[in-house]
């Protein structure tokens, strides 16, 4: 059974990764946003989190389980999100597809 320190953990690692995805997202939506490695590292921070979401899911309890999905839901929208805006270093700002 996964601990409540380790869901607590993985909770945290997963809105840190929100929140730098989001913010790259923003980025990558204006005219301000000129690299293209903090968002491909934004978007490999949410790739992890997918990736813990689901592994710690396996050895959670019922209450945990669903803590976890509506977690891993938030981290998917964003992911989607992201995936979706087309992201070009050499266009300023990025276009939804």
């Amino acid at each position: 059974m996964a601990t409540r320190q380790s869901i607590d953990e993985c909770i945290q690692k997963c809105e840190d990764a929100i929140r730098e995805g989001q913010k790259q997202y923003q980025a990558g939506l204006g005219q301000e946003h000129y690299g293209d490695s903090e968002y491909t590292q934004a978007m490999q921070k949410i790739e992890e989190s997918v990736n813990d979401l689901a592994q710690l899911s396996q050895s959670a309890n019922a209450q945990q389980r669903e803590q976890l999905h509506r977690m891993r839901l938030q981290v998917q929208h964003l992911q989607n999100e992201m995936i979706l805006l087309e992201h070009d270093p050499s266009t300023v700002g990025g276009t939804l597809h």
